[in-house]
């Protein structure tokens, strides 16, 4: 059962009504297919730095565009949580724990990005996604589109509870060790940021 539920569209394709949880569902699932599934790890393959480089980097990047909008940031931020990675690799205990990891170092380096861009008086929030984005948030109906530039007006928290759970795919759980939050903050936050999302994708008045 969704947290938000109803779905009457006008007819230019506005939510007029609870139908919040599903389009970002829609939308971010629909970014997810596109990139792809991860590749599985042989049980009895030794993991490497590089297989999870491989593997997780590409996702990795998505969910930090997601969170702080320009792909050379977002770029970044994912080489800086692999190198910390490096740091703590021979303290990770598996592929699981090296993932949670990277994720974690994701959330917080974006959170970052986004605290530097508000004490910068002369940050100007980009216009459009460039780059490795492009192609494919380009190939994305308006529909599509419209819930990815929603997703950008929530506040940072917000944000990430909603990419980091269907972008991610991440239960409850997942998204309170990748942000750093309880489980029932996870709950409540996801609340406020659907209705704030239903909100945002009204029709102007």
């Amino acid at each position: 059962m969704g947290l938000l539920s109803g779905h009457v569209e006008d007819g230019r394709g506005y939510m007029l009504e609870g139908n919040a949880e599903r389009s970002v569902e829609a939308t971010l699932g629909h970014l997810r297919t596109m990139d792809g599934p991860v590749p599985a790890q042989p049980p009895t393959a030794p993991l490497t730095l590089e297989d999870l480089y491989r593997q997780h980097r590409m996702r990795l990047v998505r969910l930090a565009i997601l969170l702080v909008d320009e792909p050379a940031t977002a770029e970044d931020v994912v080489q800086e949580a692999f190198t910390g990675l490096h740091r703590n690799w021979g303290r990770l205990r598996d592929a699981a724990a090296a993932v949670g990891y990277l994720r974690t170092a994701v959330v917080n380096g974006s959170r970052s990005v986004l605290r530097r861009r508000k004490t910068a008086r002369e940050y100007v929030p980009p216009h459009a996604v460039n780059a490795r984005s492009a192609e494919s948030l380009a190939m994305l109906s308006s529909e599509h589109q419209a819930v990815v530039n929603a997703l950008s007006k929530l506040p940072p928290r917000q944000r990430e509870v909603l990419v980091l759970r269907y972008y991610g795919g991440l239960s409850e759980a997942e998204i309170s060790e990748a942000a750093g939050i309880s489980k029932g903050t996870v709950k409540s936050t996801a609340s406020r940021a659907l209705e704030a999302l239903q909100k945002a994708m009204q029709p102007p008045q």
